[in-house]
This record gives structure tokens, sequence and C-alpha cells, in this order.
């Protein structure tokens, strides 16, 4: 399958499920790289059974929406990696690889035989991006975990939330898998960068738990540095107030105001037809109304709700104050400027008829992402890569499903 793009001629192997390893395909796919995802019906990836959104809420392996969204541009292949010859299939499609992808707990390749030192004897130039919980080395290594884990170890559910007694905000959520994932493709990358000017692979040991201690760097200088132990402050901040998320008109309507200066805090005052809090002891300065934040608070969203959040937003923005109506998803699809910049590409899918996908948030002036392929439904593209790539006849393909291989 001839691609273009950026990434032309690069083709990828992955071995990997959910988001810190897929997402990184996708990207890499869309970008002319050839991305070749290994399944199996025996394990399907957690996003094509047990997340919905499911078309028409029933659920299939090839009906996730999260799933879709994550992997347009892929193509799929089963193979039961319990079979020798699956294994045997495997190594055939990384010896003919630029990169491969995974997400297992360490060990798990080397006791099948596809770990890097075992690829790099028949692929020298090799590059294995090894995307785990903690990395592959140390007394955690092997423990196995989710992104919601890592959210909490890493210290993002510690910081999140608005203190006193209050439950915190991330009760659940994966974001450390989309860390891992920025740093993962920065980090494939700069390896190819590397072999084009050295001839050499590596392999490349990422721990999203590490990944995200980069997005809390603030909070550990602050420790190191003051001996300040960071808590959680809501939408507050220790350098602007007002500073929050404001109800407006209509149902389950807000719009978020950030005032940094004095400049700011005055044009907000004269906006909101209420110059006499601009003098008022309680709000003159940035101390004073930080002090006084609650009340602050309070007197903002009596204005706010009587305003819709697109009526607060725009007058704000024209007096020059900082403020965003907070949008919901279909707010999202409906966006006239995510719309010029074609961030919703639809594509006709076998199961989910027509799907929008996500595009990248970056255009390349000379070679520009294109959102050409869905995304696979599982095994999909067993024929072209079992056949064409590898030159298998149909009676060797009928034979392996029989088998019980392609499965």
């Amino acid at each position: 399958m001839k691609e273009t793009g950026a990434l032309a001629g690069i083709r990828v192997v992955e071995l990997a499920v959910f988001a810190a390893g897929p997402v990184i395909g996708k990207h890499m796919g869309e970008h002319g790289a050839e991305v070749i995802r290994i399944e199996s019906s025996q394990r399907p990836d957690g996003f094509r059974v047990h997340y919905p959104p499911f078309k028409d809420d029933r659920p299939g392996l090839d009906r996730g929406g999260t799933f879709a969204i994550f992997n347009n541009d892929v193509l799929s292949v089963t193979l039961d990696l319990k079979h020798p010859r699956g294994v045997e299939l495997a190594r055939a499609l990384m010896a003919r690889a630029d990169v491969v992808i995974e997400n297992f707990a360490p060990g798990v390749l080397k006791r099948l035989g596809l770990d890097y030192s075992a690829l790099r004897e028949i692929n020298p130039g090799i590059i294995m991006l090894s995307s785990c919980n903690q990395g592959q080395t140390g007394l955690r290594a092997r423990q196995r975990g989710f992104g919601s884990q890592l959210t909490s170890m890493s210290g993002f559910t510690h910081l999140t939330g608005y203190g006193d007694g209050h439950p915190p905000m991330l009760l659940y959520g994966p974001y450390i898998d989309f860390i891992g994932v920025g740093y993962g493709l920065i980090a494939v990358l700069a390896a190819l960068d590397f072999r084009r000017r050295t001839g050499r692979g590596q392999h490349i040991d990422l721990s999203q738990y590490e990944a995200g201690l980069q997005f809390v760097i603030p909070a550990l200088l602050d420790q190191q540095v003051n001996g300040r132990a960071p808590g959680p402050q809501g939408n507050r901040d220790p350098h602007a107030a007002p500073h929050g998320a404001y109800p407006c008109q209509g149902d389950d309507e807000w719009c978020v105001i950030a005032v940094f200066d004095q400049a700011e805090w005055r044009a907000l005052c004269q906006a909101t037809e209420h110059p006499e809090w601009a003098t008022d002891p309680r709000f003159v300065t940035l101390e004073a109304r930080q002090a006084n934040e609650d009340e602050l608070d309070r007197l903002i969203s009596e204005w706010t709700t009587r305003h819709t959040s697109r009526q607060v937003m725009e007058k704000l923005q024209a007096a020059g104050v900082p403020a965003g109506m907070v949008q919901t998803i279909g707010d999202l699809f409906s966006c006239p400027q995510l719309l010029h910049r074609g961030q919703w590409p639809a594509l006709e899918h076998r199961e989910l008829a027509s799907y929008e996908y996500e595009a990248p948030p970056f255009l390349l002036s000379e070679t520009p992402a294109e959102i050409r392929r869905p995304s696979p439904c599982l095994g999909e593209h067993n024929d072209y890569v079992f056949g064409e790539l590898l030159g298998m006849s149909p009676a060797e393909l009928e034979q392996l499903k029989t088998e019980g291989v392609l499965a």
C-alpha cells in the first residue's frame, strides 16, 4: 500500500493495546507510515470491547467509538502469539519493519523471543519503543497497572479538587497514557533521525510514570526549592483573581474568567457595569481579591447567570479580559475554527457508517497529514499483510486460519 507523507517508507509493527502505544501508531500512520497492528480475537484490545460508546448501543469488536478514534490509518492483522507459528510470523513482520511499538509488561516479549536483543539479530536497524507503566528496570518494573493508577502515583489526583475535605476530582482518569504518547512519538522520531545518521537502531525504554512527572514540574519545584507541599486549589490560581468557571444562563452553561493584572480587573468592572468593584477595598488589589475570593465569585456569578456563556465570553474578550465559554462536545463538532482547519474528517467505516476522526493538531506545509483510512475491523488486513508482504499463498493463509494461527 503505497503511502505519501513525511514518514512515507517507514513501516511500523505494533504490539500494543489501549492508548499508550496505539495512538503513537495512529499519528505515524497519518503522516504516511505503514502501521501494522498485531491483535488477537482471543484477547482483543479493551477499547474494542469495554469502552462505550458503541454503534447503536450494541457492543461489538468493530463497533467501538473509542477504539475507532484512536486507530485510524492503521492496518489490523490477527495472530495468536501463544502459537509458535504466530510468533514466527510476527518475527517475519518485524524483520521487515523500521519500528516496533509495544506496551506489554517487561519480560513478556523476551519469553516470546521478540525482545529487542532478539530482533536486532535479524534486523540490526530496528527501533523498538517499549511504553510500559514504570519502565523496563527497577523494583516495580514488572508491576502491572493502568493509567488511572499512574495518575495517582504521579500526583495528579492529589493536586486536583477543591481541598478541605472535598473528594478529589480525578477518581478515575488515565491521563498518563496520553502524556506517554507525546513523549513516545518524539522519542521514535529522534531514534529514526539517529538511525538515518548512523545506521543504528535502538531500544526506547519509556516509563509512563516518569512521563507524567513532567506535567507537575511546577509543584515539584515548589516542594524542592521552597519546601511547600502543593495541594488542590480547585479553579483558583496564586497569580490571578478572579480565576474560575462561572455559571451562565441555561442548563449547565459555564464561562471561565481569569484576571491577572489591574488593567484586566478595571476592564472587567466596566464590562460588567459594576465600576464600584474597582474601588471596593475588598477587591482593590490582587491580594485583597484573593482574601475575599468567595464573595468576589458570588458577585461575578450573579452577573454571569443573566447572560449566556457566549455572551459573557464575547463581552469580556472585547473588553480585553481573558474569558472563554466551556464548550460541549457538540460545540466542538460545530466550532467554525476547527471546521476551517479540517479537524473532523469523515470516513466510511464498515460497521460505524460515516465516522468523524480526529486530525493532528498541526499542519505540515510540505507534507500535510492525510486521514485516508478508517479504523480497522479486527483482522481486516490479514490477506494483504501475510499474502502480499510475506508472500504467502491463499492456500497457506487458509491453513493458518484453520489451525487458529490467524486468530
